[in-house]
């Protein structure tokens, strides 16, 4: 089966990653299902979905000995994202939370390291935090994840932006807060957006305009709900798949292309925000 193939969103500096990648937000929490958990991640990297997204705080860390385990053997496919607590988002907890990844992920970098979400520690300290792990080869790039358009203007303020490449946010044809300031925000400074939970954990499979939508493309209104959001060109997506057939529903998205009228039809059924709303987080 001949597959189109997977667009590609550009980092600052021109690395480029596939805009479809794989999430792992509630794996490692069945024992029983692990080694299926592992297969699908495993078959996703075949199907070139090569961005694997995780974070210490997914089943305690187990998530990511489990990511290490899927990627054994096949380290230099994978564009390996992972994130820091802000509890632990200190200048010296973000680099002793990096080192606990690597071990979990046997690994000796990660691509992309993320702040989970703004918390107590200084902005300005877990980017110090950051740089530091970039200077001795453990990280490659740095990034955010659930800040807002007044966080990323602190960063600028505080002379801490450099080397920012993107926000990983909660996006979805439910959830188009952010293309009212914060899309507009990283894309004028070129920076893609990674969108968490773009299928707004199953939740909306059940929806009649994209089940309309799905219908007239033979396809299943998960894989409209992606194409949703792919559609935009600079937007990376992390769905999870539980199954070896839903990674492959995941993948097959991506051949899907939405008429005007298809994007017109789901614009009167999710309409794009008329203001500034706070940024929703799952």
């Amino acid at each position: 089966m001949t597959r189109t193939e997977i667009p590609t969103v550009t980092l600052p500096g021109g690395e480029k990653v596939v805009a479809l990648g794989q999430g792992t937000w509630g794996m490692a929490e069945d024992p029983a299902r692990r080694a299926d958990e592992i297969a699908t991640l495993r078959h996703g990297l075949d199907l070139g979905m090569t961005v694997i997204d995780t974070a210490e705080m997914y089943a305690d860390g187990d998530a990511q000995t489990l990511v290490g385990e899927a990627i054994a053997g096949r380290r230099d496919e994978v564009f390996l994202v992972d994130k820091v607590l802000p509890g632990d988002a200190s200048r010296r907890g973000t680099v002793e939370a990096a080192e606990r990844a690597l071990r979990r992920l046997g690994t000796d970098r990660i691509d992309l390291y993320l702040l989970h979400w703004r918390g107590r520690h200084p902005l300005a300290d877990t980017v110090e935090a950051f740089r530091e792990l970039q200077d001795q080869g453990k990280i490659r790039h740095w990034g955010v994840s659930n800040l807002d358009v007044d966080d990323l203007d602190e960063l600028v303020e505080l002379g801490a932006s450099d080397g920012l490449v993107t926000d990983q946010v909660l996006y979805n044809p439910t959830r188009r807060g952010p293309e009212w300031d914060l899309l507009p925000w990283l894309r004028g400074r070129g920076l893609p957006i990674m969108a968490y939970s773009p299928i707004e954990q199953g939740r909306l499979l059940g929806h009649p305009a994209l089940a309309a939508v799905a219908a007239e493309h033979d396809a299943t209104v998960a894989q409209i709900a992606l194409a949703w959001v792919l559609d935009a060109g600079d937007v990376l997506a992390i769905p999870k798949a539980s199954s070896l057939d839903h990674v492959e529903e995941n993948r097959d998205a991506v051949g899907l292309r939405l008429t005007d009228a298809q994007r017109a039809e789901l614009d009167r059924a999710f309409p794009p925000p008329q203001r500034k709303q706070a940024l929703e987080i799952l």
